[in-house]
């Protein structure tokens, strides 16, 4: 079953246009969350992770900060 991928990020984040390409090169459906768009987001963010910093992926409530790609990877089992 696939899991559910959130990707919390910013227009201007190199590192979290790495983590969505990451992502599709894998083939792994994910929500794009723009939190610089969308306040509320940005703080459901803060909330999960305690900070500001992005990209921000939440795999199945597995919450990695940054473009981590061993760790994305494990988490998604890929």
């Amino acid at each position: 079953m696939a899991k559910s991928v959130k990707v919390y990020s910013t227009s201007t984040c190199p590192y979290c246009t790495m983590a969505k390409d990451f992502l599709k090169k894998n083939n792994i459906e994910f929500e794009s969350i723009d939190v610089g768009a969308d306040p509320e987001a940005g703080k459901e963010m803060m909330d999960k992770t305690g900070q500001m910093g992005v990209p921000v992926l939440d795999i199945d409530g597995e919450i990695i900060v940054g473009f981590e790609k061993d760790a994305i990877a494990k988490a998604l089992g890929i």
